[in-house]
């Protein structure tokens, strides 16, 4: 049997570190950002880590 493929949008979206959590950027920073207070901008910059529910999914597109 082939190898499974890996899915090629999850690739793009997530980022798995040295430990093997699963990181990802935060939602709602892209545009619209000129209402939004510094506060909350900021909050929104470093990248988030996976649940373990999520991350299940995640390992199982990335083929890991």
């Amino acid at each position: 049997m082939p190898k499974m493929k890996s899915h090629s949008g999850t690739k793009k979206r997530f980022k798995v570190t040295g430990t093997g959590k699963i990181t990802h950027r935060q939602a709602g920073k892209r545009h619209l950002n000129e209402h939004k207070s510094s506060r909350r901008t900021r909050r929104l910059m470093p990248d988030a880590s996976l649940e373990t529910g999520d991350a299940r999914k995640v390992r199982r597109l990335l083929g890991i």
